[in-house]
């Protein structure tokens, strides 16, 4: 089993910055994929980055050039640098594990951009 802890997130205006973190534990495949998603209310919830225990990155096109997904393969830790937000950042934000066939997830912190 695996277990997903997120911190950061809060409140910001429009224009700044904010940084999210999520620690994992338990039994971990060396070989994974972590990530973060969102979702805002009545809409579904989606992709917002990833990125491989190799260090491949993928974006989803609102974000790409304003955030920033890293990671600490020594402390199972994802990291998401969001800069820029605009009130449409505004959402819930998971972070995410996949090993093989399984997805594990965070709690959720929610991130909310005042215009």
């Amino acid at each position: 089993q695996v277990q997903l802890v997120g911190s950061g997130g809060g409140l910001v205006q429009a224009g700044g910055s904010l940084s999210l973190s999520c620690a994992a534990s338990g039994s971990i495949f060396r070989f994974n994929a972590m990530g973060w998603y969102r979702q805002a209310p009545g809409k579904q919830r989606e992709l917002v980055a990833a990125i491989t225990s190799a260090g491949s990155t993928n974006y989803a096109d609102s974000v790409k050039g304003r955030f920033t997904i890293s990671r600490d393969n020594a402390k199972n830790t994802v990291y998401l640098q969001m800069n820029s937000l605009k009130p449409e950042d505004t959402a819930v934000y998971y972070c995410t594990l996949t090993s093989g066939p399984y997805t594990y997830w965070g709690q959720g912190t929610q991130v909310t951009v005042s215009s």
